[in-house]
Parts: structure tokens; C-alpha cells; sequence
């Protein structure tokens, strides 16, 4: 008797498939990214909270390799892989799904005709669950990259001693200035990236999308990517700094997060405020370009298209 063997059928867009595979392509692009660039987040971090620590990011480098070695420039990245893996499934799954569910509920001719709007609210929405899940996660990371001196042996350790000191509400207490920061800088990296493939396709190049091949279209991804990414930078690095110091200064007696939030922000005035921002350039211009790329790669090796260009019908 002979035997057959059946191929998975193929991936229906905007079926419960479809979104489980674009949260794993989020979740690859995220987490792997954010975990590579661990040696510069480091610095970046330490800079913010100490702007004499280290003269430059190299210097940063040759300090910290010189007293810890190689493994001393990956401090915070199991926090990191795993944090930021949770909130790359979240943000680009729901991403999808938020994307599909307003344009549905907006018709086609005013999806198409406010598509920035809807880049902007999917993004916002994807991002506010997203963020509660990455939120335990980045106050650990901050915790272990922010001390001079090993702030636990390991990530399971850490986490164990925040729960220890701090209760739950360590975890969380620094969720609004993610918020502050994620969503705007989500918002942008989506629409940005969005528009500026859009772009690329009608204005730069010669042929609609379908007209390249898939290796093409990956090369837009990243490039899109990188541009969207510098946008992001500028739009959300006075948060990321408030993020990095809240989870360092103590909260005075019967102060809210809030009222912590402005001082710190007095503090540091407006030049603290920027501060590390070419840094955070680099950084996420990188991520924010290698996360598009890993991401569409993901969509192309199951048979989905890449992706932005949205070409009237």
C-alpha cells in the first residue's frame, strides 16, 4: 500500500495562522536584535545615569572588557533576549491583527485613504500589551546594566531578588515611562516604515512591488527599516533616559511615579535629557532595521508577502 505525503496547505492572510506566524517573526526580530546590541545598550545605559563613567562608547567597551571581559558586555541580556522576545510576539502579532480589525471596521476606500491613521492606531494598541509584558523584564536589564558592581549572579537571581525587596510593583513601577517611550517610538517605527516603503516603491524605484523579487523587496525591508529607525531615536529618547534613571532613584516617602518622573526629569535638565541620544541613533537604527528584515524573512520563508506598499486597488 502506498503512502502519500500531504504539504502544509499554505497560509490564509489574516487567519489565526497568519498572526501566530507574524508574533513569532516579532518575536525572532525583537529579541534576537535587542540581545545582539547588548554591549551597546550597556554603555548607553551607564551614560545616562553616570555621563563621567565613560568618555565615549569604545571607552565604555575597553573598560568593562578590560575588568569583566567579554561576558561583562553582555550584562542584562538574558532579561533582555527574554523580555524583549515576549514584547516582539506581542507588538507585531497584534500589530496584524489591529491593522486588519480597524481597516474592517473603516471599509476599503477609508482604509486606503487614512491608512496613516491606522498604521498609527494598530501600532499604539499593539504596543500598550506589548509593553506589559516586556515591562518585568526591562526593569531587571536596567537593574543589572546600571550597576557598577554585578547586581545578581544571573537572571533568575535578580528577578528573585526584585520579587524579594520589591514585591510585584518593582516590576511595573517603571510601566508609564515605557509607555511614554514605546508607544510614541512604536507608533513611528510602523507608520514611518510604512510610508517610507511606500515610498521607495512609487518614487525611488521604477515598478510597483510585485515587480521584484523577494530578495529585492528584503532589500527595501531593511532600508525602510534604518530610516524609520533614526525617527524613532529622536521621537523617544527623552523617556528612554527617564526609564533608565527611574529604576535607579529611590522613590522619596509618599512620592507617586509620577512626581519621582518629574524630578528626575528636573534634574536633569535639558541636556541630561538628551543625553546618549547618537548612541541610541546607532542602536536603533540597526535593530530598528535588522527587526524589518528578520521579520519579513520570517513572512517570506512561509509563503507571506513582505511587508508596506499598500498600491490602491
Amino acid at each position: 500500500m502506498s503512502t502519500t505525503t500531504k504539504s502544509a496547505s499554505p497560509i490564509e492572510l489574516y487567519s489565526g495562522r497568519y498572526f501566530y506566524t507574524c508574533g513569532m517573526g516579532g518575536a525572532l526580530a525583537c529579541g534576537l536584535t535587542h540581545a545582539f546590541v547588548t554591549p551597546l545598550d550597556l554603555v548607553k545605559c551607564r551614560r545616562q545615569i553616570d555621563p563621567k563613567l565613560y568618555s565615549s562608547i569604545f571607552d565604555g567597551w575597553a573598560k568593562i572588557g578590560k575588568a569583566q571581559g567579554i561576558s561583562g558586555l553582555y550584562t542584562g541580556v538574558g532579561p533582555t533576549l527574554i523580555g524583549y522576545s515576549l514584547q516582539g510576539s506581542f507588538k507585531y502579532g497584534f500589530y496584524e491583527l489591529f491593522k486588519y480589525q480597524y481597516s474592517q471596521w473603516a471599509g476599503e476606500e477609508n482604509s486606503f485613504k487614512y491608512r496613516t491613521a491606522l498604521y498609527l492606531a494598530a501600532s499604539a494598541s499593539a504596543e500598550v500589551i506589548a509593553d506589559v509584558a516586556l515591562c518585568p523584564w526591562e526593569a531587571l536589564k536596567v537593574r543589572m546594566q546600571t550597576s557598577t558592581t554585578p547586581f545578581a549572579a544571573g537572571t533568575v537571581a535578580g528577578f528573585n531578588k526584585i520579587l524579594a525587596t520589591e514585591g510585584v510593583n518593582g516590576f511595573f513601577k517603571g510601566l508609564t515611562p515605557l509607555w511614554l517611550r514605546q508607544i510614541p517610538y512604536t507608533m513611528m517605527k510602523f507608520a514611518t516604515f510604512e510610508k517610507i516603503v511606500e515610498a521607495i516603491y512609487s518614487q525611488a524605484l521604477s515598478r510597483p512591488k510585485h515587480e521584484y523579487n523577494k530578495m529585492q523587496q528584503l532589500g527595501v525591508s531593511f532600508v525602510g527599516g534604518y530610516l524609520a529607525g533614526i525617527i524613532c531615536a529622536i521621537v523617544s529618547h527623552p523617556a528612554d533616559t527617564l526609564v533608565s534613571k527611574l529604576n535607579n532613584v529611590p522613590k522619596a516617602a509618599g512620592e507617586s511615579t509620577m512626581q519621582l518622573s518629574s524630578r528626575i526629569m528636573k534634574d536633569l535638565g535639558m541636556a541630561g535629557i538628551w543625553r546618549g541620544l547618537g548612541a541610541r541613533i546607532v542602536m536603533i537604527g540597526t535593530l530598528t532595521a535588522l527587526q524589518w528584515l528578520i521579520y519579513d524573512v520570517v513572512k517570506v520563508q512561509f509563503g507571506l508577502p513582505t511587508t508596506g506598499s499598500t498600491e490602491k486597488k
